[in-house]
């Protein structure tokens, strides 16, 4: 699982019918310490996420496990909302 902040979401009304009714939103990955890292990607939203918002995400085939056992095509997936971190300083 990686953290992110979602930056956007992206609005697509052509889309492969398993991903009808599915919100699809841009993150960004975030270092611990809340600074940006990698490149923004799109990710399916499983967990209710917002704009602004940080949240962790799974990548891969477990993207697809929250739609089970629908074959949703995803590799990318929002599954919780973060409502804080802590990191100790090293």
């Amino acid at each position: 699982m990686q953290i992110a902040r979602v930056v956007g979401d992206v609005v697509s009304t052509v889309k492969q019918p398993a991903l009808s009714g599915h919100k699809l939103l841009v993150l960004q990955p975030v270092r611990p310490d809340r600074t940006p890292i990698g490149r923004a990607l799109v990710a399916v939203d499983a967990a209710g996420a917002g704009a602004g918002e940080h949240v962790f995400f799974v990548r891969g085939r477990e993207a697809s496990y929250p739609f089970l056992p629908a074959e949703t095509p995803v590799d990318a997936c929002v599954i919780g909302i973060v409502d804080h971190w802590d990191v100790e300083a090293s």
